[in-house]
């Protein structure tokens, strides 16, 4: 079957992948049920892509990775999605990160070198724990409420971090921490050890696998070293477009199925199947139009993204469009999706009935879809000043 996805494909490198990539989505999707019902942690997927090798894609290649474009990365996200959402979301995390800790150099050099080459070598992965019960989300601008003590030869840091995804197989990870002596946030590299412990608090309605759970730092010490630089060039923060690719994956996942049973469903005396009523190829049409918008708008800004490397800081307000556009019709096409099956896709036996959960939480991954609304006002108004 010809897909029309792959016409996004440039070149026989980004082929070769692309099919690796699909095999990978092939068997995430036979476990993702057994983990979104159990709300457990895919820890044979991390596996599968630890030893493809994918883990290192976003490095850059003088520490061996093979250094990636964005659109490539996009391209690649949106592919595991189609077979697992959590997974997706949840890899996604490390790839956008590496990306761009390659691009901005925010950390100092030997810190990262040493995290490249333990991705290279051994399939660690990162994320960032900034979220809190109390603060909310880093991207609403609150205060971290975990803080960290300066003791001799490094820190000390105590505090609770929630929404903490990939927390279950993670060796180190950044935490954002307020330093009371300095009246500063500033972000350290912790280590898991005794003085961090894992909370199982994730149990929710959609994206029930990305091992989101509380992390709890307990006078959690951080060499010197550790405490990361924050600075490096503004890279317009291209790297979160990991997020709507992953929704525009579990969508295209949800249009096929639909496609499918179009093609295939002959409810009652009929003699061709429904694919072939007037009402359900105007909803196959609708879910076209969302889809083939989508993909234009993502993959459009992704290289963009990619060309104008000096330009990266005013497309922020381009990136986020490409969020807000992505994430809203996905969850449109996967609810045309299930209008076109009908009372079957409610069924818990049936993958619409999960990419209906998981779709919505792209509304709750940054940026929110307000802030991307007052960041285009903003914009335009500069253009009068």
């Amino acid at each position: 079957m010809t897909r029309w996805v792959d016409q996004y494909i440039r070149n026989e490198e980004q082929q070769a992948r692309v099919l690796q990539v699909d095999k990978l989505a092939a068997a995430f999707a036979e476990r993702a049920a057994k983990h979104d019902r159990e709300g457990s942690f895919p820890f044979d997927n991390f596996a599968d892509l630890r030893e493809a090798g994918y883990l290192k894609l976003t490095v850059p290649r003088m520490y061996g990775g093979e250094e990636i474009s964005l659109y490539e990365m996009v391209m690649l996200q949106e592919r595991l999605a189609y077979g697992d959402g959590s997974t997706a979301l949840a890899v996604g995390w490390h790839m956008g990160q590496m990306l761009h800790l390659r691009t901005s150099r925010k950390w100092q050099e030997p810190v990262f070198a040493d995290l490249c080459a333990a991705v290279v070598q051994s399939g660690a992965m990162i994320n960032t724990f900034a979220s809190e019960a109390a603060s909310g989300s880093p991207s609403r601008g609150g205060r971290p409420e975990t803080t960290a003590t300066a003791v001799e030869g490094g820190w000390l840091i105590s505090g609770r971090k929630t929404f903490s995804t990939l927390s279950p197989i993670l060796d180190r990870f950044v935490v954002s921490a307020y330093i009371p002596a300095e009246d500063n946030v500033a972000e350290f590299l912790v280590s898991r050890g005794e003085q961090v412990s894992l909370i199982e608090t994730w149990d929710t309605l959609g994206m029930r696998a990305t091992g989101s759970h509380d992390v709890v730092l307990d006078q959690a010490f951080v060499p010197a070293a550790h405490r990361l630089a924050g600075k490096g060039t503004d890279d317009g923060a291209g790297w979160l477009l990991h997020i709507p690719a992953c929704y525009l994956g579990i969508a295209l996942a949800a249009r096929d199925y639909a496609l499918s049973f179009a093609n295939s469903y002959k409810p009652g005396q009929m003699d061709k199947p429904i694919a072939s009523i007037p009402s359900v190829q105007h909803s196959i049409g609708q879910m076209e139009l969302e889809l083939r918008t989508t993909h234009t708008m993502l993959y459009t800004i992704a290289d963009r993204w990619d060309r104008e490397t000096d330009n990266r800081p005013a497309l922020k307000a381009d990136l986020g469009l490409a969020k807000y556009v992505v994430t809203n019709n996905a969850i449109r096409i996967v609810d045309l999706a299930m209008r076109i099956v009908g009372g079957t896709s409610l069924s818990r036996q049936n993958p619409l009935e999960r990419y209906y959960r998981d779709v919505r939480a792209g509304l709750h991954n940054p940026p929110m879809d307000n802030v991307v609304i007052q960041n285009l006002a903003a914009t335009a108004l500069s253009e009068f000043e």
